[in-house]
């Protein structure tokens, strides 16, 4: 195999020979989309139906088919004591869309005969971060509406409502707020203040959460005529007669009513803000502020805002020339990462990103393993809020170490927003599954890696490298032969539980002390010796086939999913060419591929794709993503089996699998490097933009590109 590699700045080129068979499943894609894949549209309003979640990395709003509805709204980093384990949970946010609309008195009504819908579609402009719902109401009204999550106001949403009349009619709109049960009584109230000689209505609600720990506050107002869009008028249309709207509402009701002749067209927003006392002291008047702070600059300034913020995002893209398929899908899955986190927050990823409650919000290794390689190589401001995250709760880690006897600093299996344990009680993973610090301290050292930047190093990254090094070195016991071992813990396959000598704990320790001593040297801190020792000396255990045993002990039972094979990759300690196939061959059959998470066969593409066999690469690629696929855009599911989009964690392992299998980048000591891979025959190529501290571009070419693809 024959590769040439150019880096420049502009344009570079990489060409990759590869063959492989194609597939052309379109599971989980029920829609037509753009051929750029920029856009995913749905048009079957009866199909099953999993919604995708618009986020700014502060709120997330979770829009669903049916016509102005709302699922929930999720905050990051506000928990509090709920759910059946009573651990700290994600607080769902007040929601402040509860629209509902009549149609000359009566209520719009999907099913009805006379206010049913037609001509539903629904699309995800990503791009643009705007969920974009159209459809015609008992054949007079034509509705287009579009929810954001502003990006230039975290802790504001705007809904966006577009209505043409087909016939005469008058349209009355009301929105209320809804208040999801873990909270404790809310207080309501509709209040109007005359703002620079206009009157300004507010719909204003606040309720503590479940266990008091805090208060939310939301607002919302309708915003028409000039301040919308920055238009002069609000209704369009060859006729100007009754072209105004009437504003009226009750203590817990906004509405907003409007007469339209045939072929006029009215516009109107609901901006809305979300605010908490985890962030603000006064969040009733704060959410209040922002509301009105939206209302005076005007819709189209604010969108224009939004819009230049996710245009800075995609600064850092992946581009899929001859597989539509797998563009839209690797586009989704950087929309939902994206949305997911923001830059200088000091906030991790949970599993589900900001799409529901799922694993009560903590954050888990999913973050460090999975999602944080990706983000480093195409977004170093969004990774170093995750770095940060965990930076900033090193002392409750730290406090947790001493509490179990152990030197350092032992992270949480699921950290809370304090940074505690909050692993429900029954779960072996909380006390026992303890590689997730070593997943911390590799994850700082390729922060380092990446951007060399000292002054981080020193302040933050050594801290960390030193207080996880610390807690692996004293985890390990030497054994009378000179080796060491770690007993008592659960590894990556949580199957196996109080296990010995887990091959990805013994070898995530062993790089995070590698790591750590390289780290005190380049600040002029001096390593203990015994770290190296310990790194050298820890057991990794081979059967007498060669095939790396996932612990001691193991007899080839059914597995949850990777484990020894993250020894191959992301950990590097894997690298003769036989023995990764000998492991890659074995655990294929062991994996669970009804209940098991999609990131295994990330893992497996990666490693096919350096080791030059593209058919399998590009099998473990499709297996990767179209299975925990879910109509109609294409949603990630956790397992096959699940129904319980959208799991950013496999978002992660597939873009890992383009960016460091068919692309063969990689975070080594020298920054991003580049290993040998293949791609399959029917991608032209992979273009690779905002790479790096530089925000380089390359171009990955397949020279064995099938003809015609």
């Amino acid at each position: 195999m024959k590769i040439s590699l150019i880096f420049i700045f502009a344009c570079s080129v990489l060409t990759v020979a590869g063959s492989c068979t194609v597939h052309t499943e379109d599971s989980g894609y029920a829609g037509r989309h753009d051929e750029d894949g920029w856009v995913l549209t749905a048009y079957d309003y009866d199909t099953a139906y999993s919604g995708v979640p618009v986020a700014n990395g502060t709120l997330g709003i979770l829009p669903w088919k049916e016509p102005f509805s709302v699922r929930h709204i999720i905050l990051n980093n506000v928990s509090d004591r709920s759910g059946p384990d009573m651990v700290n949970r994600t607080v769902r946010g007040i929601n402040p869309f509860c629209l509902t609309m009549k149609i000359d008195g009566k209520v719009f009504d999907p099913a009805d005969k006379y206010t049913g819908i037609s001509g539903w579609k629904q699309s995800i402009d990503m791009k643009n971060a705007e969920h974009v719902t159209e459809f015609t109401a008992g054949g007079k009204i034509k509705v287009k509406y579009r929810f954001m999550a502003l990006r230039n106001l975290p802790y504001s949403l705007l809904m966006d409502v577009e209505v043409t009349a087909l016939e005469d009619a008058y349209l009355e709109f009301a929105n209320s707020m809804g208040v999801p049960e873990e909270y404790g009584p809310a207080t309501r109230e509709r209040k109007s203040w005359w703002i620079e000689g206009r009157k300004l209505d507010v719909l204003t609600v606040s309720a503590p959460t479940s266990g008091g720990r805090y208060e939310v506050a939301a607002a919302s107002t309708f915003i028409t005529g000039a301040r919308h869009a920055g238009k002069a008028e609000c209704i369009s249309g060859q006729d100007s007669t009754n072209a105004g709207f009437v504003r009226s509402g009750t203590a817990d009701r906004d509405i907003l009513a409007v007469s339209l002749k045939k072929g006029r067209t009215a516009h109107f927003s609901v901006a809305a803000s979300v605010c908490s006392t985890a962030d603000f002291s006064d969040p009733w008047n704060e959410s209040v502020r922002q509301t009105v702070y939206v209302d005076r600059l005007g819709t189209e300034k604010i969108i224009e805002g939004h819009r230049s913020a996710w245009a800075r995002l995609w600064q850092g893209d992946i581009e899929i020339e001859g597989d539509t398929l797998a563009q839209q899908a690797v586009r989704l899955a950087l929309f939902s990462l994206y949305g997911s986190c923001r830059e200088n927050s000091g906030l991790s990823i949970p599993p589900m990103g900001l799409s529901s409650q799922g694993y009560n919000g903590h954050i888990f290794w999913d973050a460090e393993l999975w999602m944080f390689p990706p983000l480093l190589l195409l977004n170093r401001d969004l990774a170093e809020s995750l770095t940060d995250y965990r930076f900033d709760r090193l002392d409750a880690a730290e406090k947790r170490a001493l509490a179990y006897g152990y030197e350092g600093a032992m992270f949480p299996w699921e950290s809370d927003g304090f940074g505690e344990e909050s692993t429900p009680v029954w779960a072996l993973t909380g006390p026992m599954e303890h590689h997730i610090t070593a997943d911390v301290g590799i994850a700082a050292w390729n922060f380092w890696c990446v951007t060399r930047d000292r002054k981080w190093l020193k302040e933050k990254g050594w801290p960390v490298l030193k207080a996880a090094a610390g807690f692996c070195a004293d985890r390990a016991t030497e054994n009378p032969d000179g080796s060491f071992s770690v007993t008592g813990v659960v590894g990556a396959d949580e199957y196996a539980n109080n296990v010995t000598d887990n091959a990805f704990t013994n070898a995530a320790f062993s790089k995070v002390l590698e790591c750590a001593s390289k780290a005190a040297s380049i600040c002029c801190e001096k390593a203990p010796e015994k770290w190296n020792e310990i790194a050298e000396g820890l057991k990794i255990i081979r059967d007498t086939n060669g095939v790396t045993m996932e612990y001691s002990g193991y007899d080839g039972r059914l597995i949850k999913q990777a484990d020894a094979n993250l020894l191959g990759y992301p950990l590097g300690a894997v690298s003769d060419r036989e023995q990764m196939l000998r492991d890659l061959e074995y655990y294929e059959s062991r994996v669970d591929t009804v209940n098991g998470p999609a990131m295994t066969w990330s893992i497996f593409c990666v490693q096919y794709a350096r080791l030059g066999n593209a058919v399998k690469a590009e099998e473990m690629f499709r297996r990767c993503y179209l299975p925990f696929s879910r109509p109609p855009f294409g949603a990630l599911a956790e397992t096959p089996a699940a129904d319980n989009p959208y799991f950013v964690t496999a978002a992660g392992g597939m873009l890992q699998a383009v960016l460091n299998g068919f692309a063969g980048l990689e975070i080594s000591d020298r920054g991003i490097t580049r290993k040998k891979s293949v791609m399959p025959p029917s991608w032209k190529s992979i273009t690779v933009k905002g790479l790096g501290p530089d925000r380089r571009t390359i171009v990955v070419r397949n020279r064995n590109a099938v003809a015609g693809q």
